[in-house]
């Protein structure tokens, strides 16, 4: 008997799933194709999103330096091991009142285009979470283009932020 007689031969991709399935002690024919990490912070009670890719670190409210003739929206500048992190308020970029910072008030550190960062300054930061992108909706309106898409956790609409539209401040003054 030659290799593989008298075994059925069936779809080769069926075979490398049995393979995974039995490599992993899991189905990973079950599992969504494609996952989505976010991180989930809040502006007021609202829930919003970014992709965790962007997020380089995320550290507590400090003192800022104020930058003459800069939108309203950069709230300054920021030093963070020796480098200069500019901040923006993203509630006021997207219209939003803005209270005093609190206690659970975060700066959101980004990776951007050519190695720059920026700081993000939110409310807080609640988690991060995986989302299949099945579960992933367009939004159809809301705060202009700040908000690209929207997913459901819980009984709460997420907004995923549209990061590049919010921190472009050459279109818009």
């Amino acid at each position: 008997m030659s290799g593989g007689e008298g075994f059925a031969t069936g779809n080769e991709g069926d075979w490398e799933a049995l393979a995974r399935n039995a490599a992993t002690g899991r189905d990973v024919s079950d599992e969504p194709a494609v996952l989505r990490e976010l991180l989930i912070f809040l502006l007021g009670d609202s829930p919003y999103a970014m992709p965790v890719e962007r997020v380089r670190e995320i550290v507590r409210m400090r003192a800022m330096t104020p930058v003459p003739r800069v939108p309203a929206e950069i709230r300054g500048v920021i030093t963070l091991r020796g480098e200069i992190v500019q901040v923006v308020d993203l509630r006021m970029r997207l219209g939003l009142a803005t209270p005093e910072a609190g206690r659970r008030t975060r700066i959101i550190v980004l990776h951007g285009d050519d190695d720059r960062v920026t700081g993000v300054l939110v409310d807080a930061v609640r988690e991060v979470v995986r989302v299949s992108e099945d579960d992933v909706r367009p939004a159809t309106g809301g705060e202009g283009d700040a908000v690209a898409e929207l997913f459901l956790s819980g009984e709460n609409f997420v907004s995923i932020i549209e990061l590049d539209r919010v921190l472009d401040f050459d279109g818009t003054d």
